[in-house]
């Protein structure tokens, strides 16, 4: 149910940006986490992440809600080190029920090298009444005269998951 969800979900947003799904490229990863998944959702459903994850990573200098208190519509911007690129996303959807989080990119990342649309997700699936996986989508399409350069989102996912990881099990 679940994947039918993402899927329906992001061929709805792909219409909505003007991207055709089929041009979407995804990169999905997933981390079993030694928590329960309530525990999970509560971190990553509004500003957990950023107040508590992100700046525990080495290449964050600062991140700033600019608009929002951590629902729909929440605009965060993160700062990085060196050279003070930043990442800009807005949350466009939090499902309490199926756990799931997605946030579209404004500025930065992949969209100021070639790509036209960036979406993240994290869906939090329940394993055991312990365990979780922590699933993360990375979804993207690439404007057509970039096509040849092949850019690629660098978006942290993996530390963010795992340093989440980390702090669930640490705190749990």
């Amino acid at each position: 149910m679940l994947k039918q969800f993402s899927l329906v979900f992001f061929v709805l947003f792909a219409c909505y940006v003007g991207v055709n799904s089929r041009e979407l490229k995804h990169i999905t990863k997933e981390l079993e986490v030694n928590a329960p998944a309530c525990e999970a959702w509560e971190l990553y459903r509004n500003l957990g992440l950023i107040n508590i994850i992100v700046p525990k990573l080495t290449n964050v200098q600062s991140t700033q809600v600019l608009k929002g208190d951590g629902g729909v519509g929440t605009v965060v911007k993160t700062t990085f080190v060196p050279g003070n690129s930043s990442y800009t996303e807005e949350f466009i959807v939090i499902d309490d029920q199926k756990r799931v989080k997605a946030a579209k990119a404004l500025e930065g990342d992949c969209l100021a090298f070639g790509c036209s649309v960036l979406i993240v997700e994290f869906d939090i699936k329940e394993k055991s009444q312990n365990t979780c996986i922590i699933k993360s989508i990375i979804s993207y399409a690439v404007k057509k005269e970039f096509e040849a350069k092949d850019p690629k989102p660098t978006v942290a996912i993996e530390a963010i998951t795992q340093a989440s990881k980390e702090y669930l099990e640490r705190n749990s």
